[in-house]
C-alpha cells in the first residue's frame, strides 16, 4: 500500500497552479465568461499546457511529456476545481490523452502533451466506463453522424471519434460542425458534433481506449469533486464567522456548527477516496474498485457542500454576482458526468461480487 498523503513535489505543484489561478482565475472574470459566447480561457490554459507542461503529466518523457502519473493531475485537478477554472484540463490532458495512450499515436499524443493542440473524446459526458458508447457510421472511407454531449468539443482541434467498424479516429475541428448545447454548467460547456462525410484517420481500436480513458477520468472526476466541494466548506466556514446577527458570528450558533462539521467530516472522506482512485490509477492496482468507490462517494459530498454554501451564504448567497452558483452547476453537472453515483455503485457491487438480494 503506497502513501497517499501528499508528497513534497505534490504540494510545489499544487501551491504554483494556485498561484497561477489565484492571479488569472477571479471568480468575477469567471462568471463574466460563462455570459460571454467563448466561456473557455485559453490564455489561461495556454499558461497551464505551454507554461507550466501540465497538459503532458500522464504522458512519458519519450513520448514527449513529463512522464508524472495520476496522483500529480490529480493535484492539479484538485486546483482547478477550487477555481471551477474554464480550462479543457480534464477533457484533453486527461481523457483525450489517456485514449492516446491506448493507441499508437505518438504525433498526435506529443502535440496534446505540449499542449499545441486540445483534443477531445467524441463520447457524451454522461458516459460511464464499460457503458455502451454511441458510435458514428464509416462509409466509403468518411464519417457520418451525431453525437451529443461532448465536453469542451468548442475549443478541440482534434476530436478522436468511434465508429462502427470498431475504431478509434482522429478528426480535425473544422471537419466536423460543432453546435453548442445549453449546459448547466458554463464553465465545462457541452456541444453537439456532427459529422457529414468527414474525413478521418484511424488510431486505434475505440473499446480499450475510450475505457481506458473513462476509467481515468472517473477516477480523476473525483478530485475536482474534492477541490469544488473544500471551497465551498472553506469559504462557508469564512463567510459565517465574519457576519454578525445579534451582535456576534453566525459561525457561533450550535446549529450551524453541527453542519458545519458534517460537511468536514464528509469532505475529508471525500479527500481519502479519491487520493485511493488517483493512486490506484497511478500503480495500476485495484484501480477498477477505487474508481468507482470515489465516485459512488464523491457526487453526493460535491453536491450537498455547494447546496450548504448557497444556503449558508444567506441572501448573498443566491446572487449571480457570488461565486457560490458556479460551484453548484459545476458539481451538478460532474455528479452525473462519467457515470451517476449509482452507476458506480453498481459497478463495485459487480466487481467485489456483493449483489443485490
Amino acid at each position: 500500500m503506497s502513501d497517499l498523503l501528499y508528497s513534497e513535489e505534490e504540494e510545489a505543484l499544487r501551491a504554483a497552479v494556485r498561484d497561477l489561478l489565484t492571479d488569472h482565475c477571479a471568480p468575477a472574470d469567471v462568471i463574466a465568461r460563462g455570459e460571454s459566447d467563448a466561456p473557455h480561457d485559453l490564455a489561461l490554459w495556454k499558461s497551464l499546457a505551454e507554461g507550466m507542461g501540465l497538459a503532458g503529466l500522464l504522458v512519458p518523457e519519450e513520448q514527449g511529456g513529463q512522464g508524472a502519473s495520476a496522483r500529480e493531475v490529480a493535484v492539479v485537478l484538485e486546483e482547478l476545481g477550487r477555481a471551477v477554472a474554464p480550462v479543457p484540463y480534464l477533457t484533453s490532458a486527461v481523457v483525450a490523452t489517456e485514449a492516446l495512450l491506448a493507441c499508437d499515436d505518438e504525433e498526435l499524443l506529443g502535440r496534446l502533451a505540449s499542449g499545441r493542440a486540445i483534443g477531445a473524446l467524441a463520447v457524451g459526458l454522461h458516459t460511464a466506463p464499460g457503458a455502451a458508447v454511441k458510435t458514428v457510421r464509416l462509409e466509403n472511407g468518411t464519417l457520418h453522424g451525431e453525437l451529443t454531449g461532448i465536453a469542451d468539443a468548442a475549443v478541440a482541434d482534434v476530436l478522436l471519434v468511434p465508429a462502427d467498424d470498431g475504431g478509434l479516429y482522429a478528426v480535425t475541428a473544422d471537419a466536423v460542425t460543432v453546435t453548442p448545447q445549453v449546459s448547466l454548467d458554463l464553465t465545462r460547456p457541452l456541444a453537439t458534433v456532427r459529422l457529414v462525410d468527414a474525413p478521418g484517420r484511424r488510431i486505434g481500436a475505440a473499446e480499450p481506449a475510450v475505457r481506458r480513458a473513462l476509467r481515468a477520468a472517473a477516477g480523476l472526476l473525483a478530485s475536482e469533486q474534492l477541490g469544488v466541494a473544500d471551497w465551498a466548506l472553506t469559504e462557508t466556514v469564512r463567510y459565517l464567522k465574519e457576519r454578525k446577527q445579534f451582535n456576534r458570528p453566525v459561525g457561533g450558533f450550535q446549529a450551524l456548527k453541527h453542519r458545519l462539521a458534517q460537511l468536514w467530516l464528509e469532505v475529508v472522506n471525500l479527500r481519502a477516496a479519491a487520493r485511493a482512485a488517483a493512486d490506484a490509477l497511478a500503480s495500476g492496482e485495484d484501480a477498477e474498485i477505487s474508481v468507482a468507490v470515489a465516485q459512488a462517494y464523491a457526487a453526493p459530498v460535491a453536491v450537498h457542500a455547494t447546496e450548504e454554501a448557497v444556503q449558508l451564504h444567506g441572501g448573498i448567497g443566491m446572487t449571480w454576482e457570488h461565486p457560490v452558483h458556479l460551484y453548484l452547476k459545476r458539481a451538478k453537472a460532474d455528479s452525473i458526468a462519467y457515470g451517476t453515483a449509482g452507476a458506480h455503485r453498481e459497478a463495485l457491487a459487480e466487481l467485489v461480487d456483493l449483489q443485490a438480494p
